[in-house]
């Protein structure tokens, strides 16, 4: 389930509390007692059959007689009574549960867990559990405190939502002292049904929530966790804690890449890819919540800091340049503008010391003069007190200006009691107020870091160059090798697969003996490099199995002695199956990187890129990233490593060619995406310069599947779904229909643009000229695990490929209603081509499972119309629209 009568849960019209109770500092008690003064505007019921009234309201003796089945209830009594409580709040329709109780992993009468016993019982209800073990619900919009914390909330607009029940008491007891107010309160407890995920894609559609905050300390259910959470992040700010940074992972042993991606950077980069942003601390996470809750748009990341004291403007300085952020160099125009209103000693740059007698006119027109400045992104305004002026009369006079800014405006006020008038002035007019210089600079950083993720996922990435990959040879050498029994496979047969792939690697060949070298080395040609092949031995060059630059047959003979000799004082228990005989790639420059895959028990395989050689674990300088990837989503891997300043070209060394690196990472993350049985894969060192990229070794490690499983399940995020693409013929030429795909961005858009105002009014129901960036991304990359989009392609004059149709659905979370939208080119309508896409569309919703297709289409938009009777719509007029159902 997801969001299925989450309604009943966060929006009840009437609430039961199961246990309420007078005994003093009971769950019972204080839930009830909340409920009553929180001011809910629905009916309250108060259940147990020890009382016959309670705060002067009648209590019921117990389920059944209530008068009505409540939306909404809460159970505060012992663990053993709460599967039976489940179970007859459902008979009587109740929709929604929060369990208050704790201790249900304790088996029950028949040996089934008391959870999985609710779980059971909650089943043919449809009823919605949150809890156990959680502290409740608190939505103060309408009055709500399901919950046993000691202070309710403020209303407001910023949700909040944590696995931590002493998290939500602290954020609470946090946000009431700065008058920070919430939509949404929301303890998951053990979120045994209703989870992040669930709450996530309500909230992302919760027209009262303008940004979500989530404390999370595990993820069960990737896949939907990351659908969730790419729905959430592109409709509004969302931020999350993830605790257990350094908790220890089991490694494989097998390569350096199961070492090096460490659980939590999978995480991390798993919260990237799906556009939400990571803050690391509590504080950080007050930081968030004072930004988020007073949300301005931001634009880039250039900062302006005013400030009374230059102590304090290089201190926020130090904090930005420690973060990576940027100070907004002030041009030529502003600092005139900013001499003109500023006595001759100030600082005439950025920080911009307004001196330390600066009167509220003087803090006034420094503001002014850069909230008009083209080159500020965000301003700080610091103030240290002085016996001058009151601080709270410089607040007073600022904050006109301040409340209608049109950027970010942060302010932090340094001090005790004498600043806290001016404090709470700016809190009551919704401007972020922090109490240091580096927390507030902390708290822009975390909007510049937010805009970025947000602009990563608005890129659109450029096609792979090359041949496609050759999917059916590369699952041959798989299944070659599992039949052989061989789940640790050396770098020949792993540089075939790379082979299959289209990813360039050194000549090798395998040899048993040293007659068998010899006639390789032969074959491929001097100068080689050979190296030991032994099951048993992981690094070969830590024994001293590997020779280089092996210029000709004598000195291969040497070579393959030496190797023996060393590996036999090294290792004597080691088994020896041969030698690997290489080309000897020269690439004088080049930089070693690293290459693999791996697999996390929770996001299944990703992607690790960093500086490769023998000490890469010493380096520790890697990235992570989930499959699939494109050239955008690659070429921001290569970018969080320190090793892309090496890349980027130094001195007279030219760049490497990231167009290739980025390739190459595609393929690697194509390999993820196919191979099921691919457990770990390490290309190190991967060379890259400025002629391209060549892998020099490979190795990896094979784990064969189950029966029966779906090798797509491991995926976090499913890959682009190639066997839905075919060919028809239409009008007399061929055409082909396959889901869109984030390459496509450039073809939706001339397409778009080949669109008729007609259509486009009938489409968005406006009148748009050109698709932002934002909509672009929304319509071409696209989460196949939930939408599709078959776009109808073809073979223009030029030769290039030519988008002239797309249908889409966007199904709802619970995988039972799908919202369709069908748009043909302009100049070709009238042909079929609608009745084409509508058909195949149907046909994959059917396949899918979904229940039902609905549309909305405005009543002059009569070809739709048409198009929708004649494929067995239902056509419904609600008010100025029609909507069209299909059911499946």
């Amino acid at each position: 389930m997801t969001i299925r009568n989450l309604q009943h849960l966060f929006q009840p019209r009437s609430i039961a509390v199961i246990g309420a109770s007078a005994r003093p500092h009971s769950v019972g008690a204080t839930v009830y007692a909340n409920v009553l003064e929180g001011g809910f505007h629905g009916t309250i019921f108060a259940v147990n059959p020890k009382y016959d009234t309670l705060a002067g309201r009648p209590v019921h003796r117990d389920i059944d007689s209530l008068p009505q089945a409540p939306d909404l209830a809460v159970i505060c009594t012992p663990a053993a009574t709460v599967p039976g409580l489940v179970a007859r709040l459902g008979a009587r329709g109740t929709r929604a549960v929060i369990v208050l109780s704790a201790g249900l992993d304790a088996p029950g009468p028949d040996g089934t867990s008391l959870r999985q016993a609710a779980l059971d019982a909650a089943r043919p209800h449809l009823l919605r559990i949150l809890g156990p073990n959680c502290l409740g619900l608190l939505v103060p919009g309408i009055g709500l405190n399901a919950s046993f914390a000691p202070s309710g909330a403020l209303p407001g607009r910023l949700a909040f939502v944590s696995q931590s029940g002493a998290l939500v008491t602290t954020v609470l007891d946090w946000a009431h002292a700065r008058g920070i107010g919430f939509s949404t309160f929301v303890s998951l407890g053990d979120g045994s049904d209703v989870d992040a995920g669930d709450v996530l894609d309500y909230l992302a559609g919760d027209p009262g929530t303008d940004a979500i905050l989530l404390y999370v300390e595990g993820v069960r259910h990737a896949r939907k966790f990351m659908s969730a959470a790419r729905s959430a992040a592109r409709a509004k700010p969302t931020l999350i804690v993830k605790a257990g940074r350094h908790a220890e992972a089991a490694h494989a042993a097998f390569s350096h890449t199961g070492a090096l991606a460490g659980a939590d950077l999978v995480v991390d980069a798993a919260l990237r890819r799906a556009g939400m942003l990571r803050v690391l601390t509590t504080e950080e996470l007050f930081d968030a919540v004072a930004v988020l809750a007073r949300p301005r748009p931001l634009h880039g990341p250039r900062l302006a800091i005013v400030t009374n004291g230059g102590g304090a403007g290089v201190m926020a300085t130090d904090a930005l340049v420690a973060g990576g952020g940027t100070l907004a160099p002030l041009s030529a125009a502003t600092i005139a503008a900013l001499s003109a209103v500023l006595p001759a000693t100030w600082s005439h740059g950025n920080p911009v010391d307004i001196i330390g007698d600066a009167p509220p006119e003087r803090y006034r027109d420094a503001l002014a003069v850069l909230q008009a400045a083209p080159e500020v992104d965000a301003i700080l305004l610091l103030h240290a007190p002085t016996a001058i002026v009151p601080s709270a009369a410089i607040a007073s006079h600022v904050l006109p200006l301040l409340r209608s800014a049109a950027r970010p405006v942060l302010t932090a006020w340094l001090g005790g009691d004498s600043v806290a008038p001016a404090r709470r002035l700016c809190l009551e007019a919704g401007l972020p107020v922090f109490d240091t210089p580096e927390a507030a600079v902390q708290g822009f950083l975390q909007l510049v870091q937010y805009r970025r993720n947000q602009e990563l996922l608005m890129q659109v990435p450029a096609p792979l160059a090359g041949a496609a990959a050759d999917r059916a040879a590369a699952r041959a050498i798989v299944a070659g090798l599992l039949a052989r029994g061989c789940l640790k496979v050396g770098e020949a047969d792993g540089k075939a697969l790379l082979a299959a792939y289209g990813i360039p690697a050194a000549r090798t060949a395998v040899a048993a003996t040293m007659e068998e070298a010899l006639a390789a080395a032969a074959a491929i040609g001097y100068p080689v490099a050979v190296k030991l092949l032994s099951p048993d031995i992981t690094h070969k060059s830590d024994v001293g199995g590997v020779v280089l630059d092996v210029e000709d047959a004598a000195a291969l003979r040497a070579a393959l002695a030496d190797i023996g000799r060393r590996v036999a004082l090294a290792r004597p228990d080691a088994r020896i199956d041969g030698y690997t005989v290489q080309q000897m790639v020269h690439r004088p420059g080049a930089v070693e990187l690293i290459v693999g895959i791996t697999t996390d028990p929770v996001f299944g395989p990703v992607v690790l890129f960093g500086q490769g050689g023998v000490a890469v674990e010493v380096m520790a300088d890697q990235a992570v990233a989930l499959p699939p990837l494109n050239r955008v989503l690659a070429a921001d891997l290569v970018s969080r490593t320190r090793v892309a300043k090496l890349l980027a070209g130094y001195r007279d060394r030219p760049a490497a060619d990231l167009d290739a690196l980025c390739d190459a990472l595609v393929r690697i993350g194509q390999m993820a995406a196919d191979l099921p049985e691919l457990a770990e894969l390490d290309v190190n060192p991967l060379l890259a310069d400025s002629r391209g990229v060549i892998a020099l070794d490979a190795r990896l490690r094979l784990a064969p599947v189950a029966a029966g499983t779906d090798p797509l399940d491991r995926l976090a995020i499913l890959p682009y779904p190639d066997a839905l693409e075919s060919t028809v013929a239409w009008d007399g030429a061929s055409l082909v229909i396959r889901p869109i795909r984030p390459e496509d961005g450039p073809a939706h858009q001339a397409f778009f643009a080949a669109l008729s105002a007609e259509d486009i009014h009938f489409r968005l129901f406006a009148q748009v000229r050109e698709l932002s960036p934002a909509q672009l991304a929304r319509f071409t990359q696209i989460d196949y695990a939930r939408e599709m989009a078959f776009i109808a392609s073809r073979v223009d004059a030029a030769g290039r490929a030519e988008t002239v149709g797309v249908a889409r659905v966007v199904g709802d979370p619970d995988n039972v209603t799908g919202e369709f939208a069908v748009t043909i080119r302009s100049d070709i309508k009238g042909r079929g081509l609608g009745r084409l896409l509508m058909t195949h569309l149907i046909d994959y919703c059917r396949a899918r499972g979904l229940a039902e297709l609905v549309g909305t289409v405005l009543p002059d938009n009569v070809r739709m119309l048409a198009l929708g009777q004649a494929l067995g719509f239902q056509a419904t007029r609600q008010d100025d629209v029609v909507l069209l159902r299909l059911p499946l």
